[in-house]
């Protein structure tokens, strides 16, 4: 297994405002990375310990673009924390509803995925934060279970496309988590959860998987 230093990294984290990514960011910054945060929220994207910030919303016609400017000639790791969701029926969800999802969950990520890939270096790492919707899409959540999906199938396929290099390719599957997103739907409104898991906890493994290098980490790794 690999016993990966975060020391002078450079690491680019989209959604790097969420609960996800503002705790990553910070455990990453501490190990010693070197941080490329980007997000919609500039006040708090001030608010990281980053090296650059890249302050743009996913579905900008620009978006990869500029985050690929502010990642510079060597990205040691990607980690990809975006995300939105969507509640309802699918027969009640808006094109441009569907659009959104799929561009932040799914096709933006892999777009930036795809223009940095050339300036990984050997021991570096990709690793995509899908979800528990991913292996257990849910009624309700029709497309923002797709789009998780897709992210989900891109990840274990990049990482046979990538077998002969060194860059590990990481899917992380947390359960559903108390990170607020589900307050935040793009469209309809949130069913009665379950108490979800706390995110602190989930970073932690998130952290520890990427350290360690293994391919994936599910539900129960979350436990």
């Amino acid at each position: 297994m690999t016993d990966r230093s975060f020391t002078d990294a450079t690491i680019v984290v989209l959604g790097a405002t969420g609960a996800f990514g503002s705790r990553i960011t910070r455990r990453l910054a501490d190990a010693g990375a070197r941080v490329v945060a980007t997000g919609r929220d500039e006040a708090k994207l001030a608010d990281l310990p980053a090296a650059s910030t890249v302050a743009v919303d996913l579905t900008a016609p620009d978006a990869v673009e500029r985050i690929a400017a502010a990642a510079g000639d060597r990205v040691d790791g990607i980690v990809n924390a975006a995300g939105v969701v969507a509640f309802g029926a699918l027969a009640d969800t808006d094109p441009e509803v569907i659009d959104r999802l799929f561009t932040v969950n799914t096709t933006a990520p892999l777009r930036l995925i795809g223009a940095l890939l050339p300036r990984i270096t050997d021991g570096g790492f990709i690793a995509n934060i899908s979800g528990v919707v991913a292996e257990q899409p849910m009624a309700g959540l029709t497309p923002y279970s797709a789009s998780k999906a897709a992210i989900g199938s891109a990840t274990v396929a990049l990482r046979r496309e990538l077998r002969k290099q060194k860059i590990d390719v990481i899917d992380l599957r947390p359960p559903h988590t108390e990170t607020g997103l589900a307050d935040r739907p793009l469209s309809g409104t949130a069913p009665k959860l379950p108490e979800g898991a706390d995110p602190d906890v989930v970073v932690d493994v998130i952290i520890q998987t990427i350290r360690t290098g293994a391919r994936e980490a599910g539900p129960k790794d979350f436990a």
